[in-house]
Formats: C-alpha cells, structure tokens, sequence
C-alpha cells in the first residue's frame, strides 16, 4: 500500500493504547495470510526478549528487543503473537508465532483470526 489504511492505524492503536493481547486479525502483506492476535509492541518485544533469553545460541540477541522504542504519532508495525501464516489448510507454526508486519505492506484485512481443525 502507497498509504497506510487509517482504520487499521486505529485498530493497531487501540491494541497499542490499551496493552491488550485479545484481537484477532487476518491480514495480507507481501502475498502470505498472517492471522493471529495482536499485542502491545512493547509486550511483542518483552515475549521474544524472554524466548531469545532461553536459547543457549541466541541469548545474545535478547537485550535488542528491551531497548525501548521511540514514541510515534501512529503505529507503524502490526505485532503478532500466537500467529501463523497460512499455508493451504495447515498454519505455519503450529503452535503459532511472533511475527511483525509492517502496515504499510498489508493489502488485506480482516478481523478475526482462522481455526485448525485435524478433521
């Protein structure tokens, strides 16, 4: 998108505003579906803080997500956790992801995020 969709700025200011991880959305950016729930950027990077922490390999990386970030007008990213990207029937993790997306790459939206089911 040349311009980034103001009502999904709103949305993604109201998760940012309210520190809450309960919204659903399905979106499309550079052709791959991401549907999960989103979350506060600052509690997206506390979580992958905390999973890098855990790695004896990648322990090192975990002190450049709690650097804290800069204040903005409007969000510019989307934060995903427990996402997956879709692919066909089965979502990608399984157990679902951290995933960041720029606004400006969503084509598509919608609220809610898809189910699994094995049957």
């Amino acid at each position: 998108m040349s311009k980034p969709d103001e009502l999904l700025v709103d949305v993604a200011a109201l998760v940012e505003s309210g520190h809450s991880n309960q919204m659903t959305l399905t979106v499309v950016a550079g052709g791959a579906v991401i549907t999960g729930r989103l979350a506060p950027e600052a509690v997206w990077r506390q979580r992958v803080s905390e999973v890098l922490a855990d790695s004896a390999s990648l322990n090192e990386f975990s002190a450049v997500f709690t650097t804290t970030t800069r204040e903005q007008k409007a969000p510019t990213h989307l934060h995903f956790h427990v996402a997956r990207i879709l692919q066909g029937t089965v979502g990608i993790p399984e157990t679902g992801g951290m995933y960041r997306v720029a606004i400006d790459d969503v084509s598509a939206w919608t609220m809610g995020d898809f189910s699994y089911s094995d049957h």
